[in-house]
């Protein structure tokens, strides 16, 4: 079965909402959304090199990640941890620091959901200060970044599968 990353963005709307099924138990997505070396594994688009500078994955913690693309470039991403509630939600914040203007923050919430057959949908709800920061964050190329990743995460998900055996 092919899972494919649904993006949904409804007119007039300050949210968006990323669905994904994966084919792997909730408690090892939670692990791989969780866990900086996995995270490095899969995170970003597959030509950059992720790095985690910072995970404090519990209720108020604080995150710091940076995309290294080939030519040297970094991007990095910062936020504070609302909440951790193992193996279901991570509510967080989400900022670009690229931006030329700061106080572009989001807020997401990562819900994980039990399926059968040791499978797990993830849905990421984001909200945004305003349209105009979700339409440029859509507009920025963060499709293309989400779906490499979650294409990426499988392929770690079938290695580990088969690690193992």
């Amino acid at each position: 079965m092919e899972n494919k990353t649904q993006i949904i963005a409804e007119t007039g709307k300050q949210e968006l909402f990323i669905i994904r099924e994966f084919d792997a138990p909730r408690e090892l997505v939670f692990k791989a959304f969780s866990e900086p070396d996995l995270i490095i594994q899969w995170l970003g688009p597959c030509e950059m090199e992720t790095v985690v500078e910072k995970l404090e994955n519990k209720t108020h913690g604080s995150w710091r990640f940076i995309h290294k693309d080939p030519a040297g470039n970094a991007y990095a991403f910062n936020g504070v941890i609302h909440e951790v509630c193992y193996p279901e939600r991570v509510i967080r914040t989400f900022e670009f620091e690229g931006l030329p203007e700061r106080g572009h923050v989001s807020l997401e919430f990562l819900t994980l959901e039990k399926l059968e057959n040791d499978r797990t949908k993830a849905t990421i709800q984001v909200i945004y200060k305003s349209m105009y920061d979700r339409d440029g964050h859509i507009q920025s190329g963060m499709e293309r970044g989400v779906v490499d990743s979650h294409q990426r995460l499988d392929a770690l998900f079938n290695l580990m599968k088969h690690e193992s055996r």
